[in-house]
């Protein structure tokens, strides 16, 4: 039994030693190849690039579809319709602070009309906030798949609700 175990010993110590050898041969083969690659790429050609700018002053208002001229309403329009039932609106308000010297905090609520109960169901809402006296808000919901009646409701914390009119998306 001695002779027969050192046998299989003898055996797998050569098997070892030549999966060592193979291995180390790859390795050394792949170390040369890539070092063989990138001694041989050609340098890429550098470019300078200045970029300017300057300001421009704004010669004409905002149009009143871009942005409520007072407080109290909110536009909305369609900025995007892709493939398929997906659109992305824009709504647009004004926020004034009820409390100047603090946050003011505001919700934007997208409602959809529901076909059977024919009531107004939150189908996305967003949070935001600001400090100051006044500010312009705006907010980019998606709508995929679910068509139906919509409207948009800006609602700031100490100061009420304001709605859009209610718009139509159709596939």
């Amino acid at each position: 039994m001695g002779t027969r175990s050192a046998a299989v010993l003898v055996s797998g110590t050569a098997n070892t030693a030549k999966l060592f050898v193979a291995a180390f041969a790859f390795t050394a083969a792949y170390v040369g190849f890539s070092a063989y690659d990138t001694a041989s790429s050609a340098p890429r050609d550098e470019r300078t690039v200045t970029l300017s700018a300057r300001e421009m002053p704004m010669t004409a208002p905002l149009a009143s579809s871009q942005s409520p001229a007072a407080p109290g309403s909110v536009t909305v329009a369609e900025t995007r319709s892709e493939a398929g039932c997906a659109k992305t609106f824009t709504a647009r308000g004004v926020v004034v602070n009820p409390d100047p010297d603090g946050t003011a905090l505001y919700t934007w609520r997208l409602a959809r009309l529901s076909p059977r109960g024919h009531a107004w169901r939150d189908y996305l809402v967003d949070h935001a906030g600001f400090a100051g006296r006044q500010e312009s808000v705006d907010w980019s919901p998606r709508i995929t798949g679910n068509p139906g009646w919509y409207r948009v409701e800006l609602s700031v914390r100490g100061a009420g609700t304001v709605k859009s009119k209610r718009f139509q998306v159709t596939c």
